[in-house]
């Protein structure tokens, strides 16, 4: 957290608020052109570049009773960069919309552009934010579009998965759902609104958990490992692991089938449980599976199933428009 303000954003003008954040947004080394223009310019030495968006709504996506300023700002920079690392891309440049209520402390602001820097300087040295944009609203909103460097490789798709490759993961299992899972139980008070003291003690007795669902720490760089170890598919685990994993089986028109002992202690929050952001990638069988990535199942022959030893399993995970009861906190 930034230290205390007394001053609101509708307070402060446009670029008054814009002077407190600039300073606290990291560089990016790709940019040849940064913040302070009608618009950036990096570079783009293989003549591709990946590019991804991604946003982040009170509400929905987050609560602002249990999320500090800078676990939105670093959950902001680590989502969107993990998206542009299953592509097998390197992560270069960030451009960063907020929509802000006018009665919102400047700190709050401050705080997010602090987490931006850390995420960027922790996930993917090198990689900072190179524009964006400030508005009003009565919602807090966050939108990341995040750009990538491919160097020369060809994309990692969710479409080349073929039956006989070896699915593997590189990251965590179940950790952040887990999280989720004691927020709802135990962050809320006894009308099951979001508490800020009650979200603080949780994270105390069980900071991993926490840590894993509001400030997510997403293997990065395996994303360009795993492009140059030959996979054939791979997605960011988002949305829960057989939901996510049904859409490389759609796409590649295949089966994938898990094996269980693979998956942790509570398989069924594994495969649904979300937001933990690790790389789901596909390998050919013959190949050495790089780490970090441990292998976890095989693709079979199908056309969009996902299975568990052979047993079929519903595609369940994330939604935003399910299951929502509106309590922002």
């Amino acid at each position: 957290m930034t230290e205390a303000s007394s001053t609101t954003v509708g307070e402060l003008s446009e670029l008054a608020v814009l002077a407190r954040i600039f300073p606290r947004l990291p560089d990016a080394d790709a940019a040849i052109v940064g913040p302070g223009d009608d618009a950036a310019v990096i570079s783009a030495p293989d003549a591709r570049f990946v590019v991804t968006t991604d946003m982040m709504v009170h509400g929905p996506d987050f609560r602002l009773a249990w999320s500090t300023p800078f676990d939105l700002g670093w959950k902001a920079a680590a989502t969107n960069l993990s998206d542009v690392a299953a592509m097998g891309a390197v992560p270069t440049a960030l451009v960063v919309a907020l929509a802000v209520p006018p009665s919102l402390d400047v700190s709050v602001v401050e705080g997010f552009a602090d987490g931006l820097r850390a995420a960027c300087g922790a996930l993917s040295p090198g990689c900072g934010v190179v524009g964006g944009d400030l508005s009003a609203s009565d919602t807090l909103t966050v939108a990341v579009t995040a750009f990538g460097d491919l160097q020369g490789r060809a994309p990692v798709l969710r479409s080349g998965a073929r039956p006989g490759d070896v699915v593997a993961l590189a990251g965590q299992l179940g950790l952040a759902a887990e999280g989720l899972g004691l927020l709802f139980r135990a962050g809320v008070d006894a009308q099951g609104r979001p508490d800020a003291e009650l979200a603080a003690e949780l994270r105390l007795r069980h900071p991993s958990a926490i840590d894993a669902q509001l400030a997510p720490t997403p293997p990065i760089g395996a994303g360009p490992v795993a492009a140059i170890g030959g996979a054939t598919a791979m997605l960011d685990v988002s949305d829960g692991l057989s939901l996510d994993a049904a859409r490389i089986a759609r796409s590649s028109g295949v089966g994938i089938d898990f094996d269980s002992a693979t998956l942790g202690d509570d398989i069924e929050r594994a495969l649904g449980g979300g937001e933990d952001h690790g790389l789901l990638a596909t390998f050919p069988h013959d190949s050495v599976v790089p780490a970090p990535f441990r292998v976890i199942g095989r693709v079979t022959e199908g056309s969009g199933t996902v299975s568990v030893d052979g047993t079929p399993h519903d595609a369940v995970g994330w939604d935003p428009y399910s299951g929502w009861d509106g309590a922002a906190g």
